[in-house]
């Protein structure tokens, strides 16, 4: 009887272990107003529609040479009549924290400690697939359109010689600052927090654009493709997450912690 006991007191903890590992990839469900989840899927479409035609606007433009890309030159000879020492550290700082190194880190443990900390890990894995298309996306077109970055000598940050259309750097960023703030102020009832926290995001993501032109990496139409190609990917996030989660009242919703989310709990 005491083996029996004992099996089964080890059966049930493996259950449990199962059954909270399940639970927290579970998709969350959460209750919306039916005007709430229309507003979401109208974002997610104009978002795609002014993505899509800003960087076909801006791919056009770069292979023709004319358009948007005529302005890349003048304002890259002026930002370099605005250096000095104490900007340029300051640009060189913002550089360092959007690389491809500290970003990633960055990216990595946010995920992480969100994912453990969260009821359900739905929320940080689509911000990691966000950051992983952004990549995919970048190094594809990166290899087909193939443009050259400005003059070697004028770089403050060390030569590179990649391909510069779109700034990697610049969608890393918009990736992480505009769908990293959906993901979090979607799930508040808080307006006002939503204003100032995607006001924050674009603080962010001009700060990464200017570094990467002042310093001499990028015209402006790489970041200009960079942010559109961004809007799309965020549209993409908002359209998968509301049509998986978004739920009206008297449509079916499963799982402990999505009832207690939905409630606000």
């Amino acid at each position: 009887m005491a083996q029996k006991s004992a099996g089964s007191a080890v059966s049930e903890r493996k259950a449990g272990r199962w059954h909270a590992f399940h639970e927290k990839f579970v998709v969350e469900e959460r209750y919306v107003d039916p005007a709430d989840r229309r507003g979401l899927y109208r974002a997610s479409i104009i978002l795609a529609v002014v993505g899509l035609a800003l960087f076909i606007a801006t791919l056009v433009s770069v292979v023709q040479a004319d358009g948007l890309s005529v302005a890349d030159a003048p304002v890259h000879d002026w930002l370099l009549t605005t250096r000095s020492a104490a900007v340029t550290a300051i640009m060189i700082f913002l550089a360092v924290i959007f690389g491809p190194i500290a970003l990633p880190i960055i990216v990595l443990v946010v995920i992480l400690v969100w994912g453990f900390a969260a009821k359900h890990a739905w929320r940080p894995i689509l911000l990691a697939s966000a950051m992983l298309t952004g990549v995919i996306i970048s190094q594809i077109i990166l290899h087909i359109v193939q443009r050259s970055r400005p003059p070697l000598d004028q770089m403050l940050f060390g030569a590179d010689q990649t391909f510069s259309f779109p700034s990697g750097h610049v969608l890393g960023a918009c990736d992480f600052l505009l769908v990293g703030a959906y993901l979090i102020f979607s799930r508040r009832r808080n307006p006002r927090a939503a204003v100032f926290g995607f006001i924050g995001a674009g603080i962010g993501i001009i700060l990464a654009i200017a570094s990467r032109l002042y310093l001499g990496y990028h015209w402006p139409t790489d970041a200009l493709a960079s942010f559109a190609l961004s809007l799309l990917i965020l549209s993409g996030v908002i359209t998968l997450d509301t049509w998986r989660t978004a739920r009206i009242p008297g449509e079916p919703i499963t799982g402990e912690l999505s009832r207690a989310e939905s409630t606000g709990e």
